[in-house]
């Protein structure tokens, strides 16, 4: 499909397909969540996975997958209930063997209205050679995605142009901006990164090393704060929020499990529903 384009050309289009993942996703053959629109839970509701109305072994009810390149094989993203401290939880399994794919929920706020995040994570395993600042080996155990639109009228003409060519190829809309919070094996906690490939998707290290291994791990970020300092502008409406544990440029292996994301108001209380009169706990 990119034969048409000089290789470094094909790599950017291809770098801001798949790191702007919320707005380029694609279905496999048989996966019904990302094929059947259903009277299920979307938004905020579906972000909360312990809650989930879809069996062990699905993918929770409202959530959808996405495929980077079909020449790379997926990760399998599944419901699985484990015990985390005194009770069982249904969370998010991931499993990806020199694999890249991910899972995603769409929504549709205005990021002012709910600018906290709030997830949990667990991997048994750091991957030892990846390395965020490099694009051959820009793999990592456990990611959230948060997507947002945005003017593309004030970006440079070529990120204009990457994004129409993107949009042509694929179909589908593009983000205009992508904050990454990862977990990298070498680069420290707080280490921000621009994408080799597209300045429109920038990454912030929440997590570094082996020494959270096999733990349970939680995380609250102010994105909105986070958005400000990565893109230097006020974030537009958010309009996804995914997962990632991706092995493929390394060609090793990860397993990590994701529970509960919250999206919580400026008084940190949680949203519910979206988009139409969010409840709030």
């Amino acid at each position: 499909m990119f034969t048409l384009f000089p290789p470094r050309l094909r790599v950017s289009l291809l770098s801001l397909a798949a790191a702007a993942l919320l707005g380029a996703c694609a279905s496999t053959p048989g996966d019904r969540s990302a094929e059947i629109e259903r009277a299920e839970p979307s938004g905020a509701a579906a972000l909360a996975l312990s809650q989930s109305t879809s069996a062990e072994g699905e993918l929770p009810a409202g959530w959808r997958s996405w495929i980077i390149r079909r020449d790379k094989a997926p990760t399998h993203y599944r419901l699985a209930r484990v015990r985390i401290g005194d009770e069982e939880r249904l969370v998010l399994h991931a499993v990806a063997k020199a694999a890249a794919s991910g899972a995603w929920v769409p929504l549709g706020l205005r990021a002012l209205d709910a600018p906290y995040v709030r997830w949990s994570w667990r991997t048994d395993a750091p991957i030892e050679r990846a390395d965020s600042s490099r694009p051959e080996t820009e793999d990592a155990p456990a990611r959230l995605v948060l997507a947002f639109d945005g003017d593309w009228s004030k970006l440079p003409l070529r990120e204009q142009m990457l994004a129409e060519t993107a949009r042509m190829l694929l179909g589908q809309e593009v983000p205009y901006a992508t904050l990454i919070y990862t977990w990298d094996a070498r680069l420290p906690v707080g280490a921000t990164l621009v994408n080799a490939h597209s300045t429109r998707v920038r990454m912030k290290v929440v997590e570094s090393g082996d020494a959270g291994v096999g733990q349970w791990l939680e995380y609250e970020r102010n994105y909105v704060q986070d958005y400000v300092e990565l893109f230097g502008e006020a974030p537009g409406r958010l309009i996804g929020i995914g997962v990632m544990t991706d092995t493929d440029n390394t060609r090793s292996f990860a397993e990590s499990w994701y529970g509960d994301i919250q999206l919580l108001t400026p008084s940190r209380m949680a949203l519910r529903e979206l988009p139409d009169g969010p409840v709030i706990d």
